[in-house]
């Protein structure tokens, strides 16, 4: 079964899915009843577009910005000094087509660029700069989940709950603010079914977390200014650089102000999902992250005040949980090479997997999702001395995956034993 976000899982055939799906669709729309053969969040999604008065016949999204209005906006958003960036990422030089596109958090489209014959086509479902692609003027789609849930998502095909939007599919993530964790714009890839494979959801996902650190380092550079202070105004209280690391360790290692200190298992998973969630998280949200017996909310409010006392007052706030100051990590480290090409050190980064003791199902997505970024990324790109190095780490010497990849580069002696270690998986 595919994940809550993803639309269908590595082994899926996507026909059967459409099949699938717009059954179920059409029984919704005909009865207001869902399938179990329905994503939980898009089944929502349905309901909510319903709720809004989306008509799946006829509903057109509507084009609210243009001409001046439109180039005002966009020059004035700050996601614009991301814009070279995530071109460089996602539309120039890719191997297929594809529709990149960059939205406010209102859900009007700003940036859609990428293939021409697809933006031509895109324009019959108003899939323009300046259309307002929220899920109540739209219906159920990608960009508009995103928003609603503040999470990537996938839709695919026949999920859309637009008719006229079903021979598309589309992956899409939140933006933020870096500094402030506001949500400013949504990142969205459209195209055809390929847009919809778990690795188009991990490589938007890693474009969006990319976009979010040149927005920050544009912010340090001086080029742009961070929102409510001068760049050089930083809080009397505010603590120096904070880096948390998690691969390779069940307790996670938080330097702060130049000392270093090892946090419980608990407080590493908390720590991490909340650099995760820069908005912040109520005492339930970060209780089912956590998923145990004793995650109530009153056992979260006690951890999180063990946590103060540990590690003071100027990191953590409460009503929501959240961060008053940006902590780096390791994850982000993999990724930010991943993003530049830099793919050995990337792998050199990646010591290990995220807390691979925990169990807590934001930690489990999040180990998960690092581990399909990379995979993706180092078999799709990597040089083959990397991919040769990347088969004997210990993290992946026994995935048939990486040991393929390994072998997809020119002869080598090391390939005999290579072959070995696949037969022997059964591979």
């Amino acid at each position: 079964m595919p994940g809550a976000w993803n639309a269908w899982s590595w082994d899926a055939d996507p026909d059967t899915v459409r099949r699938d799906v717009s059954v179920a669709h059409d029984r919704f729309t005909g009865s207001g009843r869902l399938s179990h053969r329905v994503r939980d969040v898009v089944g929502e999604s349905w309901r909510r577009s319903a709720l809004h008065g989306v008509d799946p016949d006829a509903t057109l999204p509507s084009v609210e910005l243009t001409g001046h209005a439109l180039r005002d906006h966009r020059d004035a958003h700050p996601l614009s000094v991301a814009m070279p960036l995530l071109r460089r990422l996602l539309a120039d030089g890719v191997t297929g087509p594809q529709i990149l596109a960059v939205g406010d958090a209102s859900g009007r489209l700003l940036w859609v660029e990428g293939d021409h014959r697809l933006r031509s086509r895109a324009e019959d479902v108003h899939f323009v700069e300046g259309a307002n692609w929220l899920e109540r003027s739209a219906g159920t789609n990608a960009p508009g989940v995103a928003l609603a849930l503040d999470h990537e998502v996938q839709v695919f095909a026949s999920e859309h709950f637009a008719r006229g939007v079903q021979r598309w599919s589309c992956s899409a993530a939140p933006l933020h603010d870096p500094d402030t964790g506001a949500l400013i714009g949504v990142l969205d890839l459209t195209g055809e079914d390929r847009i919809a494979s778990p690795q188009a959801l991990a490589l938007v996902r890693a474009a969006a977390a990319a976009a979010e650190m040149e927005l920050r380092a544009q912010r340090i550079s001086g080029r742009i200014p961070t929102p409510g202070r001068p760049l050089d105004d930083a809080p009397a209280d505010a603590p120096g650089r904070a880096v948390l690391r998690v691969l390779g360790r069940d307790h996670a290692r938080l330097t702060l102000d130049e000392q270093t200190v090892e946090l419980s298992r608990r407080h590493s998973e908390i720590l991490l999902l909340l650099t995760r969630h820069p908005r912040g998280l109520n005492g339930e949200a970060l209780g089912a992250r956590l998923h145990e017996a004793d995650a109530s909310p009153v056992t979260i409010r006690a951890e999180m005040s063990r946590l103060r006392r540990l590690l003071g007052t100027g990191l953590l706030a409460s009503r929501p949980y959240r961060l008053l100051h940006p902590v780096d990590t390791d994850v982000d480290e993999v990724r930010r090479h991943l993003a530049d090409g830099a793919y050995r050190r990337a792998l050199e980064t990646c010591a290990g997997p995220v807390l691979p003791g925990s169990e807590a199902p934001g930690v489990v997505d999040l180990r998960e999702e690092l581990r399909a970024e990379v995979c993706e990324a180092l078999a799709a790109h990597a040089a083959p001395d990397v991919r040769l190095a990347w088969a004997e780490h210990p993290e992946w010497r026994d995935d048939p995956r990486v040991l393929s990849a390994a072998l997809d580069t020119p002869e080598s002696p090391r390939h005999a034993a290579l072959r070995g270690r696949l037969r022997r998986l059964g591979a």
